[in-house]
């Protein structure tokens, strides 16, 4: 095939038909023949791939091509395993001729990929510097030291490709992250400082803004951000001959960045601000968008929040990172009903969306916020060997593991009210292989950060806990204790001691740390946790009889979250202690809502408090829908259904 391709002249044509026919350079023909090759490759036609390749060599050997020729040969080699013959092959590649530089390349790949030998990746680039002296080899050899993570000797190099070209921003911009690297950050700082003194361009103002930030020197970083909008981007870039799109696109970046610092600092207004001058100029932004909906998101407008994350899933219905985020959104705004319509905007946008890791994720959201923990471990199933969504689902699964029923763990209100269920031994074996699924879970986590490692040992000594022994608890407490002492004021450290502690039965020192948690400040990042503590600390008030202290901090859980069953099933219980059964009924009802109707539980106390409110059609609505879903559920028929069907006869 390749070769009738290829049989058209190169050159012009004599007769008329062919003069109509379009000509193939060298390049083009060589290109036809790889392609192919590496085509019957990858469709397991090896021999015919082999048969193609030789053609290639017959027909190109003498030409210019025949080097491009000889590395594809090389890269078929590989795909065979054979490395020493593709070796071979690049070895015979001279300096003077053409395509040394992508054969040395090569040569370096196999090296650090397929034989591990970090020593003879170096040497490549070195023989490149050594043959070919020139600021793009001084280049590819700092990059390669910075591969095998040898900074300091990058730098070395970087330095040398600079005096080369002292006006290039890139290498002064490598110079400067192999510092960072080597955490020599003032180092890195005054560097940076002395290249923008220097001239060189702009954008190295973003690399050490990025670097003050990390570091959470706030208020240098807000000095060069603003340094950055006050240069003109047309003088520093567009008289390079970057189009103007580009000079806007820096501008904007720079005012990101900024908003992103204001973030930071929870100067709201200030963030806002940047983001609608953003908004204003390019209303499609996609992180200005994001930002201003996290912004209404931390002043609790959450209409506003909603309405910016609508906007971009209507641009882009498989934007999942933007749904995984407004599901959370629409249960802290009590509105999970209206997530399946953005599910099946995605659904209908990509014929493939229910294969998608992120689809995946976001439905495992869904219907773990919903009530249906199974369902939602099997969509996190489908996207825990994912490389973006992977962990987190991860960290969902296990927290659906040691508590598929959300409920308080350490809370003492509801503990026998469950009576048979709670203590079946079917139970009891369903949450033992609950937590050694968990455990083996944890073993595919792989943090990035110091707050991912932090998260994960707390997640391990969960584990620990949940076994509910009380040596198991204690080594779990230690931990916990250990952590809170070395992370300030740290909300999941926290919670963890004071559920250790309510296991434990020493609830006066679990209340310490609860009140402690009461007095901070309420975060985004810490959400869930700081919920779980006042719901656990509002156990500890009811079960003391103070039932006002314990309603202020369940309202105070619902302006957080109006989608939070707990805090409503709380309500209930209060209103039901008070003999207020109406209102204790006008509790359970929206608990009975935000479980999806899936709860038995608080299907019970629902048609309880509505035969208690004389409401017994009702009442045996809700009996119907808890004995279809779980036919053997214990005391509804005899205490609630029995008695709202002989109360209507009467």
């Amino acid at each position: 095939m390749a070769m009738s391709l290829c049989a058209v002249k190169r050159v012009g044509s004599s007769t008329k038909r062919q003069s109509k026919r379009v000509e193939l350079s060298s390049a083009d023909c060589v290109s036809v023949f790889l392609e192919l090759a590496e085509a019957l490759w990858l469709n397991g036609e090896q021999h015919e791939a082999a048969k193609m390749m030789q053609d290639a060599i017959n027909e190109f050997t003498g030409t210019p091509e025949e080097l491009r020729v000889t590395i594809a040969n090389a890269d078929l080699a590989l795909m065979r395993g054979d490395t020493e013959l593709a070796l071979s092959m690049l070895r015979n590649i001279t300096p003077e001729q053409p395509y040394y530089i992508q054969a040395k390349e090569k040569m370096a790949d196999i090296y650090l990929n397929h034989r591990k030998e970090k020593r003879l990746y170096v040497s490549c680039y070195r023989d490149l510097v050594d043959k070919l002296p020139s600021p793009h080899t001084f280049l590819l050899l700092g990059d390669a030291y910075m591969t095998i993570q040898e900074p300091e000797l990058a730098i070395e190099v970087y330095e040398q490709a600079l005096k080369k070209n002292p006006k290039d921003g890139a290498v002064a911009s490598k110079i400067g992250k192999a510092l960072v690297k080597t955490h020599n950050y003032v180092k890195a700082i005054n560097y940076y400082e002395a290249a923008l003194k220097s001239g060189q361009q702009n954008f190295l103002r973003y690399d050490l803004a990025d670097l003050l930030m990390k570091l959470r020197q706030y208020e240098r970083c807000e000095k060069v951000l603003q340094e950055a909008l006050t240069h003109d981007p047309g003088e520093k870039h567009c008289e390079m001959g970057t189009s103007l799109n580009v000079c806007v696109c820096v501008f904007e970046q720079v005012m990101l960045e900024l908003a992103q610092l204001y973030l930071t600092l929870d100067d709201v207004e200030a963030c806002q601000q940047q983001c609608s001058a953003i908004l204003k100029n390019d209303p499609v932004n996609e992180s200005a968008t994001l930002m201003m909906a996290d912004l209404m998101f931390r002043k609790q407008d959450y209409e506003q929040a909603v309405f910016h994350f609508q906007q971009l899933l209507e641009r882009k219905p498989d934007n999942y990172p933007t749904l995984s985020r407004l599901i959370d959104l629409l249960r802290r705004a009590g509105k999970l009903e209206e997530v399946p319509r953005f599910l099946e905007m995605a659904e209908k946008h990509s014929s493939r969306a229910k294969f998608e890791p992120g689809y995946n994720y976001c439905k495992g959201l869904y219907l773990w916020y919903t009530g249906e923990p199974n369902d939602g471990l099997r969509h996190f199933n489908k996207a825990r060997k994912d490389n973006d969504w992977g962990q987190n689902a991860v960290y969902n699964m296990i927290e659906i593991c040691l508590n598929p029923d959300n409920e308080t763990i350490g809370g003492e209100v509801f503990e026998n009210l469950d009576g048979d269920v709670g203590n079946s031994t079917e139970k009891q074996e369903s949450e033992q292989l609950a937590v050694r699924t968990a455990e083996k879970l944890l073993k595919e986590l792989k943090p990035q950060t110091p707050a991912g490692h932090v998260q994960l040992r707390i997640l391990e000594n969960y584990c620990y806990l949940a076994t509910k022994q009380k040596a198991n608890v204690e080594r779990a407490l230690n931990v916990f204790i250990e952590i809170a002492n070395s992370e300030k004021d740290h909300v999941p450290a926290l919670l963890a001691m004071a559920t250790a502690y309510m296991i434990l039965k020493q609830t006066p020192r679990a209340r310490n740390q609860l009140k402690r948690i009461a007095k901070m400040n309420w975060n985004i990042i810490d959400a869930d946790e700081f919920e779980k503590s006042w719901l656990l600390l509002a156990d500890i008030y009811i079960q003391s009889g103070k039932y006002d202290m314990a309603g202020e901090l369940l309202k105070r859980c619902l302006r957080h979250n109006k989608s939070c069953c707990k805090a409503y099933e709380y309500m209930g219980y209060i209103m039901e202690k008070e003999q207020s059964f109406r209102d204790a009924a006008m509790n359970y009802e929206m608990a009975w809502k935000y479980s999806n109707q899936t709860n038995p539980t608080i299907g019970y106390k629902l048609a309880f408090n509505y035969l208690k409110a004389k409401r017994h059609v009702d009442a045996i609505d809700v009996c119907h829908k808890v004995l279809d879903a779980h036919p053997n559920y214990p005391r509804i028929r005899k205490d609630i259904l029995d008695k709202a069907r002989a109360a209507l006869r009467s």
